[in-house]
């Protein structure tokens, strides 16, 4: 049973010494990952309080956690938006009450976007990408290398082809991509590592917070903005020129890996169905996966990684050995 926003409130006045809240509210949708409320306090400050309903949820918590605290207060004062506080916790039924900072904002559906707003996503997450690599790196948080990177999307397609339900045109497209040298010689920079279009939080425009750090590393940046395959012409422009403009040119083959990492996100959902023996989601990630051969298919000009003849054994070795160097 859902906790109602008064139980909510005793809770966080439990976890927050001195916290004298006047007014809370349900926040979020029912049967979500969490029980939330926003809080209001006495000086006019807002909290929000969160107490997760499931064990993917719990562990969601507590990586947020992790990653919230190594982003220092010198850390924050060079990000063009806000993030959230942690505040205090307190256990609640074998998991945690955690209260953390209001930051304000609304989301945006990606549908809505406007290019001003996706050109506000792209410097805010150039910015994130602009930080050094030891402030998640001494947090003890994952780093993952070009190889690496490399091998996990190989991976992740071999297991997906196992299944059966891949169609070939997208497993060729796959396959010529992992082969593509110039595709996978980045450099890996701090990445959120979680985001979608409803990660950010905005007003006028211009983000004001960004939601869910629980996927904090250095990795790949096309990571950051893979959900952007997913939005209008014009707003992913937006979104990539002012990303450009903020880090340079470092990366020329990112939008293309960003393309990549998008269309693996359905092989990842039709694994998640044959690994839950949800048909349900099998039969949702088989459409999804013909309807990217139909879209993928009036994209023959431009294939990710381009057309080329497939790597030998001693060609994959010497560019796993030509993208350690990066690392």
């Amino acid at each position: 049973m859902a906790r109602s926003h008064l139980t909510l409130a005793a809770l966080a006045t439990s976890a927050v010494a001195g916290l004298d809240i006047v007014s809370a509210q349900g926040f979020g949708s029912r049967g979500g990952d969490f029980d939330a409320a926003i809080l209001t306090g006495r000086d006019g400050r807002h909290w929000v309080i969160r107490v997760p309903r499931s064990e993917r949820a719990e562990q969601e918590q507590s990586a947020d956690l992790v990653a919230l605290r190594a982003l220092s207060a010198g850390v924050r004062a060079r990000l063009p938006f806000t993030v959230s506080t942690f505040a205090g916790q307190v256990p609640v039924d074998g998991t945690r009450a955690v209260v953390s900072e209001f930051v304000y904002g609304s989301k945006v559906p990606l549908e809505s976007m406007s290019i001003e707003l996706a050109a506000s996503i792209g410097s805010a997450i150039a910015a994130i990408h602009a930080l050094p690599p030891n402030v998640v790196i001494d947090a003890g948080l994952p780093s993952q290398s070009p190889v690496e990177t490399l091998r996990a999307v190989v991976a992740l397609m071999d297991r997906a082809a196992a299944t059966g339900l891949v169609p070939a045109a997208l497993l060729g497209r796959w396959e010529r991509a992992s082969e593509e040298p110039t595709l996978w010689q980045f450099t890996p920079a701090v990445v959120n590592g979680a985001l979608g279009s409803d990660s950010f939080l905005s007003a006028n425009d211009a983000v004001t917070g960004m939601l869910g750090w629980h996927g904090l590393r250095v990795g790949d940046p096309a990571a950051d903005l893979q959900w952007l395959a997913g939005a209008s012409l014009d707003v992913a422009d937006s979104a990539f020129a002012a990303y450009s403009r903020v880090r340079g040119t470092v990366d020329r083959q990112l939008r293309q890996r960003a393309s990549l990492l998008s269309e693996l996100e359905v092989a990842r959902w039709l694994l998640h169905g044959t690994e839950t023996r949800s048909t349900e989601v099998v039969d949702d990630a088989v459409g999804m996966l013909s309807a990217l051969v139909d879209e993928t298919s009036r994209d023959l000009m431009n294939p990710i990684g381009g057309p080329q003849v497939p790597l030998g054994i001693d060609e994959v070795e010497q560019l796993l050995e030509r993208t350690s160097r990066i690392r």
